[in-house]
């Protein structure tokens, strides 16, 4: 048996906790916030529910997989609903389009929009899956320390097959030409932090997953999945410490041999950190050590931040679905304020949840629960100011889309923005998403899992493999554990 440290309880340090405790190690989880789960915590507040963070759930076999590495399945800690409609598009007061869980249904809506589309969506979403099907067997669990890894004939054929090294937008050009369907089949990657012409077509992945696959909630809410985590980890002896934020990693001959948390040094075999990969290395251990330095990471390409507002309403709200994706204004002058030229948006898309469609425990009787997100650059100034301005932007659209007042019924209201994300989860910039996924940023590419100079010490979340996302959280966990298990 080791002793292994995990830093912070994200999903991608509760994963590799559990796996780590599984092989007969004991395990400690240093959280620094009051609760564990990083962003995927909840609070509670005037009766409400609130999912801080994650709340679109695809790609629900990679959730199922890890349950069933530990003798469990999906069913037994929640309910798990495919919603239909998964999400809707609102592009205009009066031009709105609901994306089925029926693929079928699907088709016949992009056939409405431009002929022949239906089929070449068929034909698009077969690629995808064969894609999805070899990013899962070749690629996505791979440490991916070197192009090495992917050397080798049936790999970089695979690699050759799933378009690696087109983007794409130019991808999706071959098969759609009406704007409305673009839009929808970009829409998933920005979950990846990037826009359509500068992330590999391999993400087109996020189109099978949102499409074939389908969109799906547990029921009582995200936080649910931390729960499952939490008592899984727990069952297998995984010990959590909230509050008790990391001060230092200490090293001896070239091994890291323990952590001082909250003035206290406690004895470790081996370390994971699943806090802000740049934190670690600039707070927490020896420059000379660090796998990058400042520069690296001033040259990288971070997804967006985000403006969010946690709303109490005590009255139902119409024409709302459980997902609205609102892309009422113009996509790529947005992208452009986030990426090309980082400034608050003049006139953002946004994105509203309202759970309370699904789900009444979320709100009391006749209330609804809302989560309002602005993609925003990260390192962005950040006021109060700012964030009434956009509030009151925002409300002012949302309001004129529903056809009713909003702002005069709100019984609770919190804001969340990048000095949030920094205090909280000491977030690069107050980044929400970790790094973009474009060419350049993934697989090998990425920051190391494991530290070059401590043989013992790597990383995980969503700064390193294989992104950001809870599915690939939970994969980077388990990589992380596999491969620090090697070591020992």
């Amino acid at each position: 048996m080791k002793k292994i440290a995990i830093i912070g309880s994200g999903f991608s340090g509760i994963s590799a906790a559990c796996y780590l405790a599984k092989a007969g190690n004991e395990v400690v989880v240093f959280e620094k916030n009051s609760t564990i789960g990083g962003r995927a915590r909840k609070f509670e507040a005037e009766g409400f529910i609130f999912d801080m963070g994650p709340s679109w759930y695809w790609m629900p076999d990679v959730f199922e997989n890890f349950y069933n590495d530990f003798g469990y399945k999906t069913s037994d800690f929640y309910e798990l609903l495919k919603l239909d409609p998964g999400f809707q598009i609102i592009y205009a007061q009066d031009e709105v389009l609901e994306v089925h869980a029926d693929f079928e249904k699907i088709k016949q809506t992009f056939e409405s929009l431009e002929e022949g589309s239906a089929q070449k969506l068929e034909a698009f979403i077969n690629e995808a899956a064969q894609k999805y099907t070899i990013s899962m067997n070749s690629i996505v669990f791979k440490p991916s320390y070197s192009v090495l890894e992917y050397i080798s004939a049936q790999i970089l054929k695979e690699i050759w097959n799933i378009d690696f090294f087109i983007p794409l937008r130019k991808s999706l050009s071959k098969y759609f030409k009406e704007e409305k369907l673009l839009k929808l089949m970009e829409f998933p990657v920005l979950f990846l932090g990037a826009m359509a012409d500068k992330i590999p077509a391999l993400y087109s992945i996020m189109n099978y997953a949102a499409l074939k696959q389908g969109t799906f909630y547990p029921q009582g809410g995200m936080h649910l999945i931390v729960s499952a985590f939490e008592k899984i980890a727990s069952q297998l002896g995984v010990q959590f410490i909230c509050n008790a934020p990391v001060e230092s990693i200490e090293f001896e001959n070239g091994k890291a041999k323990g952590i001082i948390s909250n003035g206290e040094f406690q004895a470790f075999d081996g370390v994971i950190s699943s806090a802000d990969y740049h934190h670690t290395e600039s707070k927490l251990i020896p420059t000379s050590i660090q796998n990058y330095d400042e520069s690296y990471w001033e040259k990288k390409v971070f997804a967006p931040s985000s403006l969010l507002f946690y709303l109490g309403i005590n009255k139902k709200i119409d024409k709302l679905q459980h997902h609205n994706l609102f892309f009422d204004s113009d996509f790529e002058q947005h992208s452009h304020e986030i990426y090309t030229t980082p400034k608050w948006p003049t006139d953002p898309l946004y994105y509203v949840c309202c759970p309370s469609k699904t789900d009444p425990s979320v709100a009391p009787e006749g209330s609804e629960n809302l989560f309002i997100l602005i993609p925003i650059a990260a390192g962005l100034e950040d006021t109060q100011a700012l964030r009434d301005l956009y509030f009151d932007k925002i409300m002012n659209r949302l309001e004129t889309y529903c056809g009713m007042t909003i702002r005069d019924s709100i019984v609770y209201k919190r804001d969340y923005c990048k000095n949030d994300f920094v205090a909280d989860y000491n977030s690069y910039k107050g980044n929400a998403y970790g790094l973009a996924n474009t060419l350049f940023q993934t697989a090998f590419f990425k920051p190391r899992l494991k530290n070059n100079k401590i043989k013992n010490l790597f990383y995980t979340g969503q700064l390193t493999v294989p992104g950001p996302g809870v599915p690939p959280s939970i994969i980077s966990g388990k990589i992380a554990a596999t491969e620090l298990m090697k070591h020992l």
